[in-house]
């Protein structure tokens, strides 16, 4: 199990009430960049500059925020307070003691953080499969978020993962039929081998081999806690197709995708009925925040700049 666990977790990154008060829950510190969750898990959190407070949510189940900040995602700090962490079970935070990473738990971690910065709204940024815990959080505590924005996020696994088999299929010109009728994982697990022979691996994540194997060096310098990604693959609640609630969930919402993400889908975002959203898409692939850079700035920093106008609008109206 653990060997296609973990190529499970690092090839999607580039895709109930648990019984306490939020409200009364004491966040501790204990170093620079180490915060213990209300239920008394050390989680990985780096927080720089001013203004208003973004909250990014990687991908994986199974990846970290070092890839994002230090690829691209840091130009954001300028305009915004971003706080990159690594979920529980994840990069360089702790393991769950009693084994909870349910999605109600994963969500929780990010209302810790939002208490321990003691702000009322914060922004949430997911990407990849992180896209499914932002939005569940927007979901669960819309009154805690300025805005929502999904960056090459999926909101289906089986939905992607099913466009990487078919992709991976054109790519090497063979059919894969499907393994199992009950699950799509042997059948992807299947594909990536097929297609780990041709050397052609990094096209899921982008048309550019040389960044892709920038993004592997980094994410492969040093050991990461892998222990989120083993549960995530036997757990069902995150094979669910979360698009059917989006309609539910009135926050503002920015959607970036591009054109070639081959890893979630490049039309996976039509799925997604948020009623107050916006798509941005851009010619490109699943790592827009690094191959991409100026434009996923700019239209993160835009989408930003007309929550603001807006709020400031009504508040001299109040």
């Amino acid at each position: 199990m653990k060997p296609k666990t973990i190529l499970f977790a690092f090839l999607i990154f580039c895709m109930g009430y648990n019984g306490f008060s939020q409200q009364n829950a004491e966040i501790k510190k204990t170093n620079d960049s180490t915060i213990v969750s209300s239920d008394g898990v050390p989680l990985f959190l780096k927080v720089s500059r001013k203004g208003e407070v973004c909250i990014f949510v990687h991908g994986g189940p199974g990846a970290w925020s070092k890839s994002f900040e230090e690829l691209g995602g840091n130009v954001l700090e300028d305009k915004l307070k971003m706080c990159y962490y690594d979920q529980r079970g994840c990069g360089r935070s702790q393991s769950s003691k009693n084994n909870n990473y349910s999605l109600d738990r994963m969500i929780d971690d990010i209302e810790d953080i939002r208490l321990y910065l003691n702000v009322p709204k914060v922004f949430v940024m997911g990407h990849s499969f992180g896209g499914i815990l932002a939005t569940k959080y927007a979901e669960k505590y819309p009154e805690h978020v300025k805005g929502l924005i999904l960056l090459n996020a999926t909101l289906d696994i089986n939905y992607s993962l099913r466009n990487q088999i078919s992709f991976i299929s054109k790519t090497i010109d063979e059919d894969i039929p499907f393994q199992n009728s009950d699950s799509v994982i042997d059948t992807f697990f299947e594909a990536k081998k097929r297609l780990s022979k041709t050397d052609l691996n990094y096209k899921i994540l982008s048309d550019n081999k040389t960044n892709v194997e920038k993004l592997d060096k980094l994410d492969n310098s040093q050991k990461r806690n892998s222990a989120f990604a083993q549960h995530a693959l036997i757990s069902p609640v995150y094979f669910s197709d979360f698009t059917k609630e989006t309609a539910l969930i009135k926050v503002p919402t920015l959607i970036i995708t591009g054109t070639k993400d081959n890893n979630i889908g490049p039309e996976h975002y039509k799925s997604f009925l948020f009623p107050n959203q916006e798509v941005k898409i851009i010619d490109g692939g699943h790592i827009l925040y690094f191959e991409k850079n100026k434009e996923f700035k700019n239209t993160v920093q835009a989408f930003v700049k007309k929550i603001e106008l807006k709020d400031k609008r009504n508040k001299k109206k109040n």
